[in-house]
């Protein structure tokens, strides 16, 4: 089963999860973004949305090429390469790459 927020539609695997998120939409967002006129709590976070605008993708796998917007993304494909499957059903024992598959399994 999974939560998801009223506000943005993003889903979360647990309540607690859910709740933290939406604490995220009653912060004051004085950064807006020239393209689309979202909002955003920090300078930071404005940066790293404008590069779906400008299609920059800074972040390259060393072992195919491949590039990321976001550094998180390379590091869920860095997985393909090694194997490595973190996230294991306490139930039945699978492990999977990425959360989310864990949450939908």
């Amino acid at each position: 089963k999974t939560f998801g927020c009223r506000e943005c539609g993003k889903e979360f695997g647990q309540s607690s999860d859910l709740s933290s998120h939406q604490k995220s939409h009653m912060v004051e967002k004085p950064y807006q973004c020239s393209q689309c006129e979202k909002l955003f709590k920090d300078r930071s976070t404005l940066l790293r949305h404008e590069r779906v605008h400008t299609g920059e993708k800074p972040f390259e796998c060393r072992e195919c090429g491949k590039r990321f917007s976001r550094s998180s993304d390379i590091v869920v494909h860095r997985r393909t390469h090694t194997g490595e499957k973190p996230f294991q059903c306490l139930e039945c024992g699978k492990s999977f790459s990425q959360r989310s598959n864990l949450f939908t399994h």
